[in-house]
């Protein structure tokens, strides 16, 4: 029997020396039996190129990683369907791997998605568990975003989460595998049947939200999603952006994050409910913000939320416009 192809795609933006941690944690995982292993490091434009470069000739390892300079950076899901396409021309895998730069693959995290999925032929994603580097849990399984998510999230007041805890999107960790809605693009392996059915990521989505609507529309067309615990990865979040790490005063959201949020909505959902849900997520946080002007803690919210997602929100007309889903689509 031949070896299982994975096609291991790492997007990375300025995070040359977290890329190249990265791909050393992978070399490890290529002595994997029944494994064949590729990595394909696409630069967005950032620079990074240069230095990855230099570190592949350094530890010999071309045979097995590709570096493609993006002409431009054009965000996450861009450069991983450039990843994508590159995987294809070399001979489709026969599953792709997402995985950010800022990253480290425990032993074994990679075998361990693929025997999932080879044992689970219905399954077309599975995720492994996000740690930080001191070996804590982070949310790693979720539930697709909704109305009433986004009240409960904007009001963050503790009886409403009890209540609403069937709908808050992250899910809590367990230590065996387990069906979720979606999974974090920062490790994700994906059936190659999933790309040809649904395509590749929405490059309409600059950052965030790609993985979550890439997860629904895959449900859509039958194929579940699973989180494997098991499959262990360091995750040093936030270094791209730096919005997701641990920040001692919460940072102001980007222009970026409100217009992939509004896509997910009208896309996923259609304009009505979109619409819906800015109401609700407005009144929340409007209450939250007075509940936290109450208990003197103003210090503690995202600066200027509610004012962003009004100047987002689709109450504005200019906002409702949906552009068509932009992908990488397989030649069959």
């Amino acid at each position: 029997m031949s070896d299982i192809k994975v096609a291991i795609a790492i997007v990375t933006y300025r995070c040359a020396d977290l890329t190249i941690d990265c791909l050393r944690s992978i070399e490890a995982e290529r002595a994997t039996p029944g494994l064949q292993i590729h990595v394909i490091v696409v630069d967005n434009a950032s620079g990074d190129a240069p230095s990855i470069a230099q570190a592949i000739e350094k530890n010999s390892w071309s045979s097995w990683v590709t570096l493609i300079e993006a002409p431009r950076n054009g965000g996450f899901s861009y450069g991983n369907n450039l990843a994508f396409q590159r995987a294809y021309d070399d001979g489709p895998p026969d599953y792709f791997h997402l995985l950010n730069p800022d990253t480290r693959v425990l032993k074994g995290a990679i075998g361990t998605l693929v025997r999932f999925l080879e044992t689970h032929r219905e399954v077309g994603i599975a995720a492994s568990r996000l740690e930080d580097i001191n070996d804590k849990d982070l949310a790693f399984a979720f539930r697709f975003p909704s109305i009433v998510s986004e009240f409960e999230h904007g009001l963050q007041f503790g009886l409403a989460r009890r209540v609403l805890q069937p709908w808050v999107v992250a899910i809590e960790s367990r230590l065996e595998p387990q069906q979720i809605d979606w999974a974090s693009g920062a490790s994700m392996m994906i059936r190659r049947e999933v790309l040809h059915a649904i395509g590749g990521l929405d490059e309409n989505y600059f950052l965030y939200f790609e993985d979550t609507d890439f997860c629904f529309r895959a449900k859509k067309a039958g194929f579940s999603t699973w989180s494997v615990p098991e499959s262990r990865i360091m995750h040093i979040s936030g270094q791209s952006t730096k919005l997701t790490g641990h920040q001692p005063v919460p940072k102001r959201i980007p222009t970026y994050w409100f217009e992939s949020r509004r896509r997910y909505f009208v896309a996923n959902h259609g304009l009505i409910y979109a619409i819906a849900t800015d109401v609700i997520s407005l009144l929340a946080n409007g209450l939250g913000f007075i509940k936290r002007l109450v208990q003197g803690r103003m210090g503690h919210g995202i600066p200027h939320l509610t004012r962003d997602l009004a100047r987002h929100s689709l109450l504005r007309p200019k906002n409702c416009k949906l552009d068509p889903i932009k992908s990488f689509v397989p030649r069959s």
